[in-house]
């Protein structure tokens, strides 16, 4: 699955990637949580004062609940993972510039850093690209913005894709050398040309397969938006849940429920028919076969 593009049948090489199936990370940054750092200021009133009081058990919690993932970015590349769910926070109390990954804690790693790495890989697999979600932004202010975004526009250089390109295809972005496609939840989208608008993710909020189905089903059945868009298999478990389920993880909750889910994904075809899917997301990607089911429906 490395170089899983390039290897797509020629026919395909003429498709826009908005009409083909492309595995997903959800969450993608969460195999790197600190333990020890602040919770995100966006978290209740309660659930920090219960996190002050209680952090000995708190903190296990959130460990078992809010990682998602359990390889590295270049693990996940590797494994045929195109589409990235990147969650962007600058740390309160920070003097400094450097940004976090986020999900309920922050990551032990830096965006930056984290990115000259995918920099890195792609040079390697010219003909491989992918799509990086940047989202949430907490902490961050305009000009916090400003210099993230010319960091962004000098590390990818010339393989970012602008979002006026007509022709997404493989055959085409191949011969213009675009292999970063750069979707920013943001209005300052619209000041570079370099940044995509935010892309659609299905999310179900649901704690079951048969619930994810469903919620799927439903956004299927309303027919697919024009672009690029999101079909999250991810599950997600209320405080509720957690409290009665004290040995459960999210990766057991995961685990349990993939067979339920890989056959609804087997039966998923890529394309511009309304009922169509693009990108598929999901969680712990790596021990899970979700990349090859994916890459095969084209």
């Amino acid at each position: 699955n490395q170089d899983w593009m390039s290897a797509l049948p020629e026919e395909l090489w003429d498709f826009p990637l908005t009409e083909l199936a492309i595995p997903g990370s959800h969450d993608a940054m969460s195999y790197c949580l600190d333990i020890t750092s602040p919770l995100l200021r966006s978290e209740s009133d309660c659930f920090w004062l219960l996190d002050g009081l209680f952090y000995c058990v708190t903190r296990p919690l959130i460990f078992k609940w809010a990682t998602t993932q359990d390889k590295s970015i270049e693990e996940q590349l590797s494994k045929g993972i195109r589409f990235f769910d990147l969650r962007v926070a600058h740390k309160p109390n920070d003097p400094s510039d450097d940004l976090y990954f986020t999900h309920v804690i922050y990551t032990h790693l830096t965006v930056l850093k984290t990115l000259e790495c995918v920099e890195h890989w792609l040079n390697s697999h010219p003909k491989e690209v992918v799509i990086l979600a940047c989202s949430h932004f907490e902490g961050m202010d305009d000009a916090c913005h400003e210099l993230f975004i010319s960091h962004l526009k000098k590390l990818f250089g010339s393989k970012l894709c602008p979002r006026k390109e007509p022709v997404l295809s493989l055959r085409s972005l191949w011969a213009s050398g675009y292999q970063v496609i750069l979707s920013y939840e943001s209005q300052l989208v619209a000041r570079h040309l370099q940044l995509w608008p935010a892309i659609p993710y299905w999310w179900a909020n649901k704690t079951t397969a048969q619930e994810v189905i469903r919620y799927l089903d439903w956004n299927k059945d309303m027919g697919r938006p024009e672009g690029f868009f999101v079909s999250g298999l991810n599950l997600t478990a209320p405080r509720s849940y957690i409290a009665k389920n004290p040995k459960e993880s999210l990766r057991t909750l995961t685990f349990s429920n993939w067979e339920c889910l890989r056959e609804w994904v087997e039966q998923q075809r890529p394309g511009s028919d309304p009922h169509s899917l693009n990108i598929i997301a999901g969680d712990f990607v790596g021990p899970l076969p979700l990349c090859s089911l994916v890459i095969g429906l084209n």
